[in-house]
């Protein structure tokens, strides 16, 4: 006796993969997870960054570090950082303008003796590269205000992981991502809420970077300067 139901049930068509997914080989199937991950990691971070950044008030500006307008000026392809997890911005208040470097070191262990940070091993330069956006963003806004803006390098271990230091580096802050608030306001006051808004404003200007790395002269508002 066969029993009939008494509604259909719908049944769902055979899920195709992706063609995406047909042309990737296996390698590339694994990078771009790890990729995906790594994305969300950050997001995830920066979503609790923000809460604690959000805490320094509306005096603080924080400026995406313009690597793309670097390297479009250059003719080059967008500058790639040490590591995939690498990331940075520019954090401009009344303690000052900070460089901050972003580097999410996940679970593993981080040993860090001075200027040399050892991951797993290995020794990426993220010291010398935090102190190499700070000159150069010095350098940068010097020439658009017409005198010496100074930069801190900073340092953002952002992660799970150990981190044991025997001893800190020169002329850069190393601190984590969860106290960065904390060490930018131990900059106390050294301009004010109106300076920093104007140096936030030259350096979302494009052309501030353009001019630094390929010396073209700056065109605001259709005049030379």
């Amino acid at each position: 006796m066969t029993t009939i139901p008494d509604r259909l049930v719908p049944v769902s068509p055979p899920t195709e993969p992706a063609l995406d997914a047909l042309k990737e080989s296996p390698l590339e199937w694994v990078r771009r997870r790890r990729e995906t991950q790594a994305r969300s990691r950050h997001e995830q971070a920066g979503s609790r960054a923000a809460n604690h950044l959000g805490q320094l008030g509306p005096a603080w500006h924080f400026v995406e570090w313009p690597h793309a307008e670097l390297s479009a000026v250059q003719g080059a392809a967008p500058q790639s950082r040490n590591d995939e997890s690498h990331g940075g911005f520019l954090a401009i208040g009344p303690g000052g303008v900070f460089s901050v470097s972003v580097v999410d070191i996940g679970s593993r262990r981080v040993m860090i003796a001075g200027d040399v940070v050892q991951i797993k091993g290995r020794r990426p330069p993220y010291i010398a590269s935090a102190r190499k956006d700070a000159r150069r963003a010095s350098k940068a806004m010097s020439k658009a205000v017409g005198h010496q803006i100074p930069v801190v390098p900073v340092l953002a271990l952002m992660g799970r992981g150990v981190v044991t230091v025997y001893g800190v580096p020169r002329d850069c802050v190393i601190t984590t991502y969860r106290e960065l608030h904390r060490t930018l306001l131990g900059g106390g006051e050294r301009i004010s809420a109106f300076t920093a808004e104007k140096l936030s404003e030259i350096a979302r200007d494009p052309w501030t970077w353009i001019n630094e790395a390929g010396g073209i002269p700056a065109q605001r508002g259709g005049h030379t300067e």
